[in-house]
Order: C-alpha cells, then structure tokens, then sequence
C-alpha cells in the first residue's frame, strides 16, 4: 500500500524519521503521554531509538508496532510534515 513505511530512522529524543512507499516523509514524535499499557516500553527513550521496519510497519523487538495509515494520514495532513502521537487530550511541548 501507498502508506507503507520503508524507511525509519532516530533523528532525536523520541523522534523518527519515515519514509513511506509512494516517497512522503515526515516524523514522528512519539509523547510520553501516549506510553502507557502495551505501549510503556516505549517511555524509554532508547527503546523508541530501536525501532526498524518489518512488512512496511514501524516495529520494535519488543512486539510493538505502529500503524503506518494513521501515520501516513497525520502528516500527510501537516504542513510541518509531522505528527504528534499522544494520550487524547495531552499537552506537549509542541502544542503546549
């Protein structure tokens, strides 16, 4: 699918960089807020750093992944190109 990723890269503390099939790109920053449950893993920020692409999904050693549509979606809809993944209703330091 046009929304698969086929590049990631750590770019800065909680930060990737993608690339997906059809060459948009942006990043991602992924908010402490949003680490909770099955995603408390990724409040290490290491961790986030380890992430590698596996069947055009952003995923981790651990198990998690990402979903690319949204993803894709969310910056494609950003003129900044980037994409905020948090808890609904969280304050970060980009929108705070």
């Amino acid at each position: 699918m046009y929304w698969d990723v086929l590049k990631v890269n750590s770019i800065a503390p909680r930060t990737l960089e993608v690339v997906f099939s059809d060459g948009l790109n942006g990043k991602v920053f992924i908010d402490c807020s949003f680490c909770t449950g099955v995603f408390e893993a990724l409040v290490d920020d290491n961790e986030i750093s380890t992430a590698f692409v596996e069947n055009g999904v952003i995923t981790w050693s651990n198990g998690l992944d990402l979903a690319p549509d949204t993803m894709y979606r969310e910056i494609k809809n950003s003129p900044e190109r980037f994409y905020v993944i948090k808890k609904s209703g969280a304050l970060t330091e980009t929108n705070a």
